[in-house]
């Protein structure tokens, strides 16, 4: 069965667009190798995914959660359709197995490279778009990140650990932090990088991770532990502080780490999520779960939207 097919009979949608839906699927990488094999790849649909999203996302979140002001649904958008959040519910469909990447891309662990998956979902979503219309592609979001939408975590919470170290370390002092490359070890399809994160001349994080960004986000992370328990005043600051609301063990954005994804939720990741089946009827609360078959196989940068 052809990758698409495949995809869609796992969806459970109507899909009637094969060809767009494998379109898809088919990272430049892929098209770069295999000009032959293939007519286009997703960046097109990818852009137009971003605003199917963005709106869905934004909708749901205004009708549930009436209380929220302006910044606070931002802040939760954010939090949903940033580089993090839309590969974790790009991992939530096993998505990486079904596409097509370029043999090196491949080999580089492009099939979980969470800025890869991200795009990956906002082109299913703009073929979902294309072709079965708003309502239905709209739904497929919504239900998908029913977690995230009905989360009633506080503010600081949703924010990533770069956001939440510079909003306090400005606060404090108006200074802004800053990161050095510290290493940068390994082949390069595999590298890691070690990052320290410095407030006035003085490092108090390090982290490492397989991309800069990734290896700030650790550091930044290990960061706001350390500002949390350090004694005398400036503990006293932090205290209770929402910027520097503390991390799970093993939290913090990693590419590695599939249980890093749920950073938002402060719980680790299932072994199995909930499938979700989706009702391609105008969108309602009603979402029906069973578990897969099979086992389900990181910010656009921190917390932006995409």
């Amino acid at each position: 069965m052809r990758p698409a097919a495949a995809l869609a009979e796992r969806l459970g949608l109507a899909v009637r667009d094969l060809e767009l839906l494998q379109q898809a699927l088919i990272h430049s990488s892929y098209l770069h190798e295999h000009r032959d094999l293939a007519v286009g790849h997703n960046e097109r649909l990818e852009f137009l995914g971003d605003s199917v999203v963005s709106l869905a996302i934004s909708d749901a979140l205004y009708r549930r959660h009436p209380d929220d002001d302006e910044g606070v649904l931002s802040a939760r958008r954010a939090s949903i359709v940033s580089t993090a959040g839309l590969a974790r519910l790009a991992r939530r469909l096993a998505l990486g197995e079904y596409l097509f990447l370029g043999e090196g891309e491949s080999q580089r662990g492009g099939r979980r490279r969470p800025a890869l998956l991200a795009a990956a979902f906002e082109a299913l979503v703009g073929a979902l778009y294309l072709d079965l219309g708003y309502e239905a592609a709209a739904g497929f979001v919504v239900a998908l990140a029913a977690p995230e939408l009905t989360s009633d975590r506080p503010l600081g919470a949703l924010k990533s650990p770069k956001s939440r170290l510079q909003e306090f370390t400005q606060r404090l002092s108006g200074e802004r932090p800053q990161y050095h490359l510290v290493d940068a070890v390994g082949p390069d399809h595999d590298k890691v990088f070690q990052i320290e994160v410095a407030v006035s001349g003085r490092v108090i994080g390090v982290g490492e991770g397989h991309s800069r960004r990734v290896a700030e986000t650790a550091a930044a992370a290990r960061a706001i532990e350390a500002l949390r328990e350090t004694p005398g005043d400036l503990a006293e600051q932090t205290e209770g502080a929402p910027e520097l609301v503390s991390f799970g063990p093993g939290q913090g954005e990693t590419e590695d780490d599939e249980d890093a994804e749920w950073e938002a939720f402060g719980e680790p990741m299932p072994p199995h999520e909930p499938w979700v089946e989706f009702d391609l009827e105008p969108r309602g609360d009603d979402v029906s779960e069973h578990q897969p078959d099979d086992p389900d196989t990181d910010l656009r940068d921190d917390g932006q939207a995409r």
